[in-house]
């Protein structure tokens, strides 16, 4: 990947966050900006979110969804790019991945020393 567009995407990962805290902040829970893949075109930018907890993550996506266009004119006046890429939200379920794999390793260790 350019090293154009990695740095287009850590850029937009920190001001979508920002954004998303000013200006979607979900009530009892928390939206993280795990990650932006921007396309080569710059024309979409798939943006990876994880919400805790995550029976809110329908809620949030939603949310999020409804407040992109805003997003993109808060990036458009603050950002000198001459294109906001349209965001594609996507729900990011590596944590709780994570967290399972180590409960089922966590298991097998308590069995191994019965």
């Amino acid at each position: 990947m350019p090293r154009r567009i990695e740095q287009l995407n850590e850029q937009l990962k920190y001001e979508l966050a920002n954004l998303i805290v000013r200006e979607a902040p979900l009530n009892g829970g928390l939206i993280t900006v795990s990650h932006v893949e921007c396309s080569p075109d710059l024309k979409y930018a798939r943006v990876g979110v994880s919400i805790l907890p995550e029976k809110y993550a329908g809620t949030a996506l939603a949310s999020l969804r409804k407040h992109s266009r805003a997003f993109s004119q808060s990036l458009r006046r603050k950002l000198s790019i001459r294109q906001i890429p349209r965001f594609n939200w996507a729900l990011d379920t590596t944590e709780s991945r994570a967290a399972e794999i180590e409960e089922v390793f966590k298991r097998i260790k308590e069995e191994g020393n019965n």
